[in-house]
């Protein structure tokens, strides 16, 4: 129906133009670029190209943007992002030059969210144009709406909501088909103590880089400096590193800088922090093995005491006692921050927490055990509430449809542990562009879109638009 309105070539140019750009968010204190001068370019480069398509664009402050068409009061929308997380390392292609590969286009961005905004985008020119030359009158407006800080703390969406007309219908094309109908609540914990009473021990901790990990992403690197007093050999320190690493199988490289001064350097393997079983967590490896060799010198600190009695590598929350399961599967645990500053030692986490737990159960298990442990505490940060919308509904029904007849199978709805946008208003679901079974690179290296895909997704997206255009 819509495929020959559909401009493949276009789309998977333009999709590399985008890729291209590095709209990684910065930390900056300037307010005409809140997220970081490249994530403005991405918003830019969308808007123009929107502009160029033949639709009505408007740039929200630098914060976010969005693309429209259609006439009428009622308001469907489509809600994706164009930041994208750090790249990471060890890439078989560049992350940001957006190579094709046996039909693959790699690049960070490429699956999130970035692929799937230019497939809706061009599924809206495909609607926009079938309309026009089937004479058929459009009494709705379709709004495209472009986040740049969903990677973050979803900033972008808050100003939007502060300042625009919000959709009384649509999807986010942020997760997997055939239709997400709920997503688990998340929180992040973080686990502080103050430092500056440790720092007269024999081994000390100078510094910690864990390479700005968020969050969000398990921590491929993490690394320390400690150095020894009072006649502590180096050599030693260093060789009881190397025991513990291989007692445990940890990816641990140390190096000795002078007679005082060692490296510590964890690796592990990057995933997003929705599915912490497919990575190897950098941090928490670091973690067990200072524990371990402080406590051989007869130095406990009680916050890395507490993490190897109650996390350790635990990332479904049952040493913590928190693992609860419903129908929404299994709370997922990430370790995703380390850092050493102005004394504050500090752990961070983020919770994929089921649809039916709230998070006054997590809190309060988190301050109990803090309880145990001298000058341990605990603030809580992240919160989101969970999106639930009922399998039965007009939403989910027609999403699902749609894409079992488009594919010719029959997937059922279903709920992750990610957080998209589809949360940020009522009667949203997540709808793509994961195929169901097919392996989530999201935050991971090599992170790619094949072309059959991207295309496949932009068709299911303009029979998604259409159809809710007529409802």
């Amino acid at each position: 129906m819509f495929k020959k309105y559909i401009k493949e070539k276009e789309i998977i140019t333009k999709l590399q133009g985008l890729i291209q750009i590095p709209s990684v968010h910065e930390e900056t204190e300037n307010t005409k670029e809140p997220f970081g001068k490249n994530t403005v370019k991405a918003l830019e480069y969308t808007l123009k190209l929107g502009k160029e398509l033949g639709f009505k664009t408007k740039n929200i402050d630098n914060y976010c943007g969005y693309i429209e068409f259609g006439e009428g009061e009622k308001l469907i929308g489509v809600i994706g992002h164009l930041d994208v997380v750090p790249e990471g390392e060890n890439w078989t292609y560049p992350p940001f030059d957006a190579k094709i590969v046996d039909n693959k286009i790699y690049g960070r961005g490429s699956i999130d969210d970035k692929g799937p905004v230019i497939a809706s985008l061009y599924a809206m020119k495909a609607v926009m144009d079938y309309c026009a030359e089937n004479s058929i009158s459009i009494n709705k407006r379709v709004r495209l709406i472009l986040g740049l800080n969903e990677e973050r703390d979803w900033k972008c969406i808050e100003y939007y909501k502060q300042h625009e007309e919000i959709p009384s219908i649509g999807f986010s094309p942020d997760a997997d088909f055939p239709c997400i109908y709920a997503e688990k609540g998340l929180i992040s914990p973080f686990l502080i103590m103050d430092y500056s009473k440790y720092k007269n021990n024999d081994i000390v901790i100078t510094s910690i880089d864990c390479n700005n990990n968020a969050l969000n992403v398990v921590p491929k690197y993490c690394s320390c400096n400690i150095t020894v007093n009072n006649n502590i050999k180096i050599n030693d320190v260093n060789n009881i590193v190397q025991n513990i690493a291989s007692e445990f199988n940890f990816d641990i490289v140390t190096k000795i800088l002078n007679n005082s001064e060692l490296q510590i350097v964890s690796n592990g393997v990057q995933a997003h922090a929705a599915h912490p079983d497919l990575g190897v967590n950098a941090i928490s490896r670091l973690i067990i093995v200072l524990d371990k060799l402080l406590k051989n010198y007869n130095i406990t600190i009680p916050l890395f005491d507490l993490f190897t009695k109650y996390i350790g590598l635990d990332f479904n929350g049952e040493k913590l006692n928190i693992n609860v399961l419903d129908e929404s599967g299994n709370l997922t645990l990430n370790v995703g921050k380390l850092y050493l500053k102005n004394d504050d030692l500090k752990i961070g986490f983020n919770l994929r927490v089921p649809i039916n737990t709230k998070f006054e159960f997590i809190e309060d298990r988190f301050s109990i055990i803090c309880k145990e442990f001298d000058s341990v505490s605990c603030e809580f940060t992240g919160k989101k509430d969970p999106l639930y919308v009922s399998k039965d509904s007009y939403l989910v029904k027609t999403l699902c449809r749609i894409f079992n007849e488009a594919t010719s199978l029959n997937a059922e709805p279903i709920a992750i542990g990610g957080a998209t946008y589809a949360r940020a208003f009522d009667n949203f679901v997540s709808f793509g562009a994961n195929l169901p079974n097919q392996k989530d690179l999201c935050h991971q290296t090599d992170e790619f879109i094949s072309v059959d895909n991207l295309l496949l997704a932009c068709n299911i997206y303009a029979k998604a638009i259409f159809e809710l255009l007529l409802c």
